[in-house]
């Protein structure tokens, strides 16, 4: 009965270990707090990795290694036997997180590209607005000088005046003379 007694205050014990918080309780593994934008990054770093030159050709030597050494190697040091199922296994596990690592970095590279069209639109739409005004601008500039008095439009009509007065004699000559009547 005492075994059995101490069986059960031992299991009464974790039981209340697990009952109390979690800030109590000793952690094996250490926190690790990852913000969401320092993640996105890790798998953009990720992502941008894997489609290097680098990563095929280290995947392809890894790949061509191990079917080799389990080929080719003794009997007693191969350690994994035809069909090569922890090779598929490890590549599986490798490809399921690549995929949604590659996935998020898509969607983070979606979102900037977003971002930049709108500040484009947006930088499009002030310069057309811009670019209306100052044509408004320079169309009324040219309907104003259209009514003002030009240099050439002011010669001609002095010209027709002194050509008016000569025509009426109005005019004393270059000789200092008076005007002839006619």
């Amino acid at each position: 009965m005492n075994e059995r007694s101490e069986r059960r205050a031992s299991r009464v014990a974790r039981m209340d270990k697990l009952d109390q918080p979690q800030e109590k309780r000793a952690s094996v593994l250490p926190r690790i707090t990852l913000s969401q934008e320092a993640f996105g990054v890790l798998s953009e770093q990720f992502a941008r990795f894997m489609g290097t030159a680098q990563f095929l050709i280290g995947m392809t030597v890894f790949v061509v290694a191990w079917l080799s050494w389990n080929t080719l190697a003794p009997t007693r040091l191969i350690f994994d036997e035809f069909p090569f199922i922890f090779l598929t296994l490890m590549l599986s596990l490798q490809a399921s997180y690549a995929a949604p690592l590659i996935l998020l970095a898509q969607n983070r590279q979606a979102d900037r590209d977003r971002v930049g069209l709108e500040q484009d639109r947006a930088r499009d739409e002030r310069n057309l607005a811009d670019t209306e005004f100052l044509t408004r601008e320079v169309a009324s500039l040219r309907l104003a000088l259209r009514e003002q008095a030009t240099r050439d439009f002011v010669r001609s009509e002095l010209r027709a005046l002194l050509d008016e007065l000569d025509d009426r004699s109005l005019i004393r000559r270059d000789d200092g003379s008076p005007p002839e009547r006619r």
